[in-house]
């Protein structure tokens, strides 16, 4: 089948390249080392059991979700294509 100026597997090497920059990024947050006590933000302690869930954590659950929404990533259409802009 005839798709243009891409060949065959261009659109499955765009999907997965997005899934490796995602998974890429998730890795570079994964928390690591020695939990904190206490929040970093708060001074709230962190209780035992989000510090063996998540090893390496420094803020407690309220802080962590206002961290995460000042960090999250906007993503984009990687496609380019004129149809998958206009939906």
């Amino acid at each position: 089948m005839a798709s243009g100026w891409a060949h065959d597997d261009a659109v499955q090497e765009q999907i997965d390249s997005t899934i490796e920059d995602a998974v890429g990024r998730a890795r570079a947050h994964l928390h690591a080392g020695e939990s904190a006590w206490e929040c970093q933000e708060c001074g709230d302690p962190i209780p035992a059991a989000r510090r063996q869930a998540l090893p390496g954590v420094q803020y407690c659950v309220s802080c962590q979700q206002v961290h995460d929404k000042k960090n999250s990533v906007i993503l984009y259409n990687r496609r380019g294509s004129k149809d998958s802009q206009l939906r």
